[in-house]
């Protein structure tokens, strides 16, 4: 009687060393814990660049490679059908570099944020409405700032934080961020489209 295997490949991967073992690709299951062993240390392949590089592998080429040296294994693949290998080789740490590009960044997102807040009000001429509220309840013309500039101003950034749901340490809920709702969106258009571009070049279908 044939133990069952189980593989559930994750879509992408990262590793920092050059030797891809099957193991590190997903996670594999077996009640012959023997057989397990076995399958996880299959070596995937053998980087041989030492640059950052993207590496598709097919689901059908483990299980290959699981049969060929467990024949009397039945194989349920139960995750990807493609698997993403992202090989970051290891970079010895610059703290300087860091904090210049993080200081940049945050530049960058400060000014960008706040011009497109002053836009924002030109467009919609939100000082002529705020003068326009406070002469029709008030009675009279605003002379300089008002309350309403002021509350605004106060309410903007505490909206900014209160929508993006995180501050520090602190949130509001466990739920995403939306930053992190489109990175993750982002990540996974990505990684399909890795995918397909290999099975395209695999296939000899250009679209470039």
């Amino acid at each position: 009687m044939s133990e069952v295997l189980y593989l559930k490949l994750n879509q992408n991967t990262e590793v920092h060393e050059k030797e891809v073992f099957l193991g590190q690709l997903g996670s594999i299951w077996c009640r012959d814990k023997a057989i397990e062993s076995k399958c996880k240390a299959i070596k995937v392949m053998n980087i041989r660049s030492d640059k950052k590089e993207r590496y598709v592998v097919s689901v059908m080429e483990l299980i290959t490679k699981m049969e060929k040296l467990c024949e009397q294994v039945e194989i349920n693949s139960i995750g990807e059908t493609d698997c993403i290998i992202d090989y970051q080789p290891d970079i010895k740490p610059r703290p300087v570099w860091d904090w210049v590009k993080t200081a940049f960044v945050c530049g960058v997102s400060f000014f960008g944020s706040a011009f497109a807040i002053m836009t924002f009000n030109n467009d919609g001429d939100v000082s002529n409405i705020f003068k326009s509220i406070y002469t029709q309840v008030m009675g009279t013309a605003p002379n300089g700032p008002t309350i309403l500039e002021m509350t605004y101003s106060i309410g903007l950034p505490i909206g900014i934080l209160v929508f993006f749901n995180h501050f520090s340490k602190a949130a509001l809920s466990k739920d995403p961020t939306p930053i992190e709702v489109q990175m993750r969106t982002y990540e996974t258009d990505v990684n399909t489209t890795l995918i397909q571009n290999s099975e395209r070049e695999e296939s000899g279908i250009d679209v470039s």
